[in-house]
Order: structure tokens, then sequence, then C-alpha cells
């Protein structure tokens, strides 16, 4: 097939009629053979759903040199006397839009044959068996650990709930009666999301979601929360900006402070393996009365002194706060708070991890580094 501006090419349409056309009428029908040869190279290069076939295609038409639609303007539109440059004009820019069009559509069939190709060449074939000299995987020590801890509460008859990490102050906050201007706000009050997203803030902690289920289900409850927190923390050995918490609420009739400890002490004897455990007094604003949980060192068997790097010398070592639900918990839930007693509890995934496995800096779980993570593997 021809390409060449000249081969068929019309006669100047001055030439040819007295008087310039009203409409572009007259026009078009001159150009008509250049309508139907575009119409013709668009079926043949669709035969060939290639990227390059679909430049050539824009080349020969559209190209700012040898293009047809360039040559067409070179020979008629320039040299065509003024009373006919409107409708010429017309006439060749709806030649141009079609060839446009027409380009776009041969350009996007070639990228979708290129991609059908590509998943064909590369689809994997997962019926076949694994490869005995692979490396297999292993859970993150981090994930690993919270579910340990969430396999043992649930062994108590807790159930395991999840809730938003984009949170609402009502709930990060007030819910768990921390009102604006309480002091213990001031560290946690800076994770907003910005002006596009009003009253909304990453959770610095995953006690929201126990007021959510309180919300949802009615006493008797038992409830552990886990899930990703942040905080505005100056990452080093010890903090991260962003970490890992469980979190659990029991509510039920007649609970007391006693059956908050037979809880906890059972967890660690399970997960520790120590006997021992204290509760020293503390302040939350959901719970009261509080406490902090310190258990025996299981390193050093609670001697302590200078020795024993796990409990620093002391023999004893801080997992966790608790305390019975604060009454006013009750109020924000929904619920009346003379008949029904609870607990709350919550620690630190990594603190429990560090603990566990003698880790010496909360952030090598972020550093991706696998000599640290094959350490976890089975």
């Amino acid at each position: 097939m021809s390409t060449r501006a000249d081969a068929g090419k019309p006669a100047p349409p001055w030439q040819t009629a007295a008087q310039p056309p009203e409409t572009s009428d007259a026009i078009q029908a001159l150009l008509a053979g250049y309508f139907q040869r575009l119409a013709e190279d668009a079926s043949a290069s669709r035969r060939d759903p290639s990227e390059a076939a679909a430049q050539a295609f824009r080349n020969r038409w559209l190209g700012r040199r040898q293009g047809v639609l360039q040559q067409l303007h070179e020979t008629l539109l320039k040299p065509a006397p003024p009373a006919w440059k409107k409708a010429l004009g017309q006439a060749l820019n709806l030649l141009r839009r079609e060839a446009d069009a027409l380009a776009e559509a041969l350009e996007a069939a070639a990228r979708q044959a290129a991609a059908r190709q590509r998943l064909a060449s590369e689809a994997l074939d997962i019926t076949l068996p694994g490869s005995p000299g692979a490396g297999r995987g292993a859970p993150h020590p981090l994930l690993r650990v919270m579910d340990e801890i969430v396999e043992i509460f649930a062994g108590l008859g807790y159930s395991r709930a999840e809730g938003p990490e984009m949170e609402t102050a009502f709930y990060n906050f007030e819910a768990l009666n921390i009102p604006p201007d309480h002091p213990a706000r001031d560290e946690q009050d800076t994770i907003y999301l910005g002006p596009g997203l009003p009253g909304l803030l990453l959770r610095t902690h995953t006690s929201p979601g126990q007021i959510r289920v309180m919300q949802r289900q009615a006493p008797p409850l038992r409830v552990v929360v886990p899930g990703r927190v942040y905080r505005r923390d100056t990452p080093d050995a010890s903090h991260s900006p962003m970490f890992h918490q469980v979190e659990g609420l029991a509510v039920d009739e007649q609970l007391s402070f006693a059956d908050l400890k037979g809880t906890l002490e059972h967890f660690a004897r399970v997960y520790f393996g120590t006997t021992r455990a204290r509760f020293r007094p503390s302040y939350f604003p959901f719970t009261e009365p509080s406490a902090e949980m310190d258990v025996e060192c299981f390193a050093c068997g609670g001697r302590g002194g200078a020795a024993c790097r796990t409990c620093k010398g002391s023999g004893w070592i801080e997992i966790l706060g608790c305390g019975m639900v604060h009454p006013e918990l009750y109020r924000f839930a929904g619920q009346a708070s003379g008949r029904w007693m609870g607990f709350a509890f919550g620690m630190g995934v990594e603190r429990i991890a560090m603990i566990r496995y003698g880790i010496d800096d909360i952030q090598r779980f972020y550093s991706g580094d696998l000599r640290f993570l094959e350490q976890f593997r089975d």
C-alpha cells in the first residue's frame, strides 16, 4: 500500500471549483480517498497487534516530517487561497482526529497483547511440588509472640477482637476517661491525620477496641484485642513510633481484683514458667484501682544481682499494666455499672518478645535483617 501523500493526490479544490464551498462537504469529498486509506491501513495494522506496528501506523499518518497529515498540510493547506483555508482546515482536522483515535486504539491493543503474553510466560504452576532444598519461611517473631499470648487467653475463654487503626478522638481518649484537658493525654494527643480527615488519628493503644466491643455486646464478655499502635516516640533501643499491643477485658457479675490477679498469674506461669508475680500500685485513667505487674525473673530465678542482664539486677521484670474497669467506661459504653464489674490489662508485644528471647534492641524487629529473623525458624 502506498503511503506517500502524493499517491492519488486530489487536485487542489480551488482549481476545480469556481467559488469556495459554503460548507466543508466538498472538501471532505475530495479527501474521501484519504479517509478510505486510513481505514484500510488501520485494519491491516490490527492483524499485527504489536507495539512496533502501532508505532509504525502513527508515524505514517501523524509523523511530524513524513506523515500523511503533514504532507497534506504542506501541499494543500498552505498554498490554498484564504477563502478555502477554513473549510480545508476543518476537513484535515477531522482526518487528523480520526487517525489519532485509531493510533491510540492500536497502541492500547498492543499493550494488552503484550500483557497477556507476559502473564502467559510468567505463569506459576502452583500444583508443582516444592523444592526440598528451598528455605522455609517462618512467622515474624512479633506475630508469633502475639499469637501465643492470644492463644493462652483463648484457653481461658477469651475471644479475639479487632479494631480500626484509624480511630476517632472519642474512642481513643474520651470514651477511656481521658478528656481533652487531662494530663495523661498530652504525650499521645499528637498523631492526627490532617485537615482532610478531621478528628481522626492513628490509635495510640488498642483499648478503643474494648469500648467498641462493650457497645456491641452485652456482658458477660471476655475479649483480647491485639494490633498495631502508634505514638510520637523517637526510635531508640526501647522505643518505636509503631509497636504492637495485646489488651484484654473481662466484664461479669462480681468480678474482683482477685480474679484479675489469678488470670494474669496464670498467663505468667504458662508463658514465662515463673511462679511468682507482684502487683505495684499505679495509675491509668480507665482503671481504678490500677497496678503494674512484675514477674519473677526467669533468667536468674529472682536472685537478681549485677550478673543478670534480663532483670538488670532487680530480680523482677515488669510486663504489663492492669486494673479494675473505671465506672465511667460503663457510662460511655451505654451500660449500667452497678451490676457489672470488670478488669482490663494491656501489654506491649515487643517488650514481651524482648524478654522472652533476650533481645536488647527493639529496632531489630523492624530492620528486615534475615540473619536476625532466621533465628526464629522452627
